[in-house]
């Protein structure tokens, strides 16, 4: 049974585009955090809030999280400046993000990749 701080949120696959249900959330996820759902883990990409007019105000009614299929191992993922960071971070054309890896190879993996580039120590 969901808790009065649960919140209830759609989760909607981007690639290929359907609807994987419903799910009840103790927290808010943001774009870049991992949620779980079936048995598979999920990337959130974007998050956007559903409200409902009710007793002359709108209120926050679920949220809806548009996700893509995680496919990054948990040693891929880094903590760079409080912000998880995804692939090889000191490789230069790392984009410093959770979402994308980088321009030159965005899904990977890093460690074949032949456009590797040392990051220099003032980038």
């Amino acid at each position: 049974m969901a808790s009065p701080t649960d919140l209830p949120a759609e989760l909607h696959l981007i690639d290929p585009e359907r609807s994987l249900g419903q799910v009840q959330l103790d927290w808010v996820p943001q774009p870049g955090c991992r949620v779980d759902h079936d048995g598979e883990t999920y990337t959130v990409l974007e998050r956007r809030h559903r409200y409902q007019f009710r007793g002359g105000r709108y209120h926050l009614h679920k949220v809806a999280l548009y996700v893509q299929l995680c496919n990054n191992d948990a040693g891929d993922r880094h903590l760079v400046a409080g912000q998880w960071v995804i692939g090889d971070v000191s490789c230069r054309w790392n984009a410093q993000s959770p979402l994308l890896r980088c321009a030159v190879n965005p899904k990977g993996p890093c460690e074949t990749c032949q456009e590797y580039h040392p990051r220099d120590c003032y980038d």
